[in-house]
């Protein structure tokens, strides 16, 4: 088979075939190449890092700069299996990693690292150019199936039929997330073909569908500055907490601080969880029932639908109108000291009902995939198939959103990348 894409080098057997061209498979072409060994990547889209170009809203969040302690803490499914990856490839490996090829990356708030440019194109180009350099050669296909000889693997097939033969295979397909962006599966039905046990995948970092009508009343709001708790109404707990940006959409929650809280909704249930939301979070009830008396005071002859104005969002001031009790057209001198209060309790816990989760093809990540006990957590081999290797989302391993999973992603790869071909 001669297949010449893009670089006019025509390919006929690969020492070491990497399936999936994103960040992990990215990762470990280039680890491996830089160890010497013949590689291809095999990617099914024209373009490599697809899924990589529209992470952090463009922005590409590379990783968390936090010890490998705190990061297997924000990995709520098997994160100790990540111990041994994690530990040889670091956050701050990553960040040296870019650094060193030229990409200048800069820690925001909650440890977040990006790149200074804030364009994940810019991503994307250093590690094809880096994979580029260190020899790897590129092959666009999709991957019908595993070529399996006596529990080695030693290649795969094409969906047309055509076999591209190698001494060692690196799985990096991705879950089922955007699947536009390629991540449809594949690699699930590849490892179930050697014999893996693949956990069902389900939607993680994923918008929340709510039962109140009056989010879509406020669609496209992003509120910046307030807290999210997240309450198990079975166990009485709160499971989540965080300051930081949400969006309403037509169908609920969105936004970093929804992502992130969806990761604890584990046993999803009607109703079981109940979002509260602090629109005023900088101010104590006694401080904001201060404001609210310093408001009404000066907006005394003004109907309590139009004096909130200047404490909320134009689009959040019917909600809080209704759900508040109070008239609308009732005068601010006239409101009650106790309908004060049961307004500033409302702005400190603004509730909402989850319902569910928003279809799994919507989420940033998927959690579940090829079970992690069936593989080696040092190289990331198959124990069941010799030259089989797995790194990135397609493992069962999913984190909180900061950088953690992309991460995740580099470890893994350069992992399979450092062991493969071992003798």
């Amino acid at each position: 088979m001669d297949v010449v894409w893009p670089n006019n080098r025509p390919i006929k057997a690969a020492q070491i075939l990497v399936v999936g061209g994103g960040a992990a498979g990215l990762m470990a072409a280039i680890t491996a190449a830089e160890r010497g060994l013949s590689v291809t990547i095999l990617e099914r889209n024209p373009r490599m890092g697809r899924k990589l170009m529209i992470t952090g809203k463009g922005r590409c969040n590379i990783t968390n700069n936090c010890p490998v302690s705190e990061f297997i803490a924000n990995v709520p499914e098997n994160g100790r299996f990540l111990y041994s990856a994690l530990s040889a490839f670091t956050p701050q490996d990553t960040m040296a990693f870019f650094e060193d090829r030229g990409l200048a990356v800069k820690t925001e708030r909650g440890n977040r690292v990006f790149p200074c440019s804030d364009k994940a194109r810019d991503v994307v180009d250093t590690l094809v150019n880096a994979a580029r350099r260190a020899g790897c050669r590129f092959v666009q296909g999709r991957a019908e199936a595993l070529i399996l000889e006596n529990n080695m693997c030693k290649g795969v097939i094409l969906d047309g039929g055509e076999r591209l033969a190698a001494d060692g295979v690196i799985v990096c397909t991705g879950g089922l997330s955007y699947p536009l962006t390629g991540s449809t599966g594949d690699g699930y039905r590849l490892a179930e073909q050697a014999g893996h046990t693949v956990v069902p995948p389900r939607a993680s970092l994923v918008p929340l569908v709510c039962r109140e009508g009056w989010c879509r009343d406020a669609q496209g709001l992003s509120l910046r500055n307030c807290s999210l708790r997240v309450v198990d109404t079975r166990k009485k707990a709160v499971v989540f907490e965080d300051f930081g940006e949400m969006l309403f959409t037509h169908f609920g929650v969105s936004g970093p601080m929804a992502l992130s809280a969806s990761a604890h909704m584990r046993e999803m249930a009607l109703g079981r969880y109940r979002l509260l939301i602090d629109l005023k979070p900088a101010l104590t009830p006694e401080q904001l029932d201060a404001r609210l008396v310093r408001d009404f005071t000066e907006n005394r002859n003004r109907d309590f639908a139009n004096s909130l104005g200047a404490l909320l969002p134009r689009s959040l001031c019917p909600v809080i109108v209704t759900l508040s009790g109070i008239r609308p057209d009732g005068k601010c001198n006239a409101i009650t000291r106790e309908e004060r209060h049961k307004l500033a309790a409302l702005l400190k816990a603004l509730p909402l009902t989850v319902e569910g989760f928003r279809p799994v093809e919507e989420a940033i990540v998927t959690s579940g995939g090829v079970k992690v006990g069936e593989l080696n957590a040092k190289t990331m081999e198959s124990k069941k198939t010799t030259g089989l290797y797995f790194a990135g989302e397609v493992l069962d391993v999913d984190a909180y959103t900061g950088g953690f999973n992309l991460q995740i992603a580099f470890s893994t790869g350069a992992a399979a990348g450092r062991h493969i071909g071992e003798k």
